[in-house]
């Protein structure tokens, strides 16, 4: 699915779409290399580009870069009492705010931001912030394109790329970097870097599987009946599941 940025936040202007995309990409390569930490910290400039637009459009007028009011939770709140716009008022003034309160608040106050916490950052808080600057994105996605919540959810998915190490890619070529794992494998680590279908002789090619129509039957069709892919009605095409998108995560890239 690709996807072009500039046609899916028209409304945004590049001096703040460029760093949303950026500061969202680099919390996304964090918590995928579990890097827990950095994720959270990477979340609270996330969020100030995101209020910095919500700011922009509901006075009339973009800033021409991000910024970080000096008060950020109280600069939130004072959103909701701004005067309503035509285009997906509740969403910018309360909706979209209030999570980044919460998101905000991790990074100052969860041993993220500064020495002396209560709490160590880990897996949990990263991703708490993961997920919600995920839907914060595809929220301000589908405001700013007029698309629906499935349509902008699968912009965030085909704009942010699954960075994985395993994987090799040059041109329209994707390789796996371990000649000896199992094709199986091969197949899931290929999928998780994928935001839609691909076809199964695709899939063949790029695990270097001789056989395409042995690598249906034998190792996507398995990997069906597991539910760690969905293959389309004809079996020529499969895409990961969220199952699959776990075991990828938990056993293949830990490893």
């Amino acid at each position: 699915m690709a996807i072009d940025p500039v046609k899916v936040l028209a409304g945004v202007p590049a001096g703040l779409r460029d760093p949303l995309l950026a500061e969202y990409r680099s919390l996304m390569d964090a918590y995928l290399q579990s890097r827990w930490k950095t994720a959270s910290l990477d979340a609270g400039r996330f969020c100030e580009v995101v209020y910095s637009i919500l700011d922009g459009a509901l006075s009339g007028t973009f800033p021409a870069s991000p910024f970080k009011p000096s008060n950020f939770p109280k600069s939130c709140r004072d959103l909701e009492q701004r005067s309503p716009v035509p285009v997906g008022d509740h969403s910018l003034r309360i909706l979209i705010p209030r999570v980044l309160i919460g998101m905000y608040d991790v990074r100052n106050n969860r041993n993220v931001g500064h020495v002396g916490g209560d709490v160590v950052a880990n897996h949990m808080d990263a991703t708490l912030v993961q997920a919600n600057a995920s839907w914060v994105l595809a929220e301000v996605i589908r405001v700013f394109h007029g698309i629906s919540t499935p349509e902008a959810q699968k912009s965030v998915d085909a704009l942010v790329e699954r960075r994985v190490p395993l994987i090799w890619e040059i041109g329209s070529v994707r390789r796996v970097l371990s000649p000896e794992m199992p094709a199986a494998d091969k197949a899931l680590v290929l999928l998780y870097g994928q935001t839609d279908w691909t076809s199964a002789r695709t899939l063949a090619d790029w695990a270097k599987y001789s056989n395409p129509s042995v690598f249906k039957t034998k190792v996507l069709g398995p990997l069906a009946v597991k539910v760690f892919v969905e293959l389309d009605a004809a079996g020529e095409a499969a895409v990961i599941t969220p199952l699959g998108t776990a075991d990828v995560e938990k056993r293949l890239l830990k490893a």
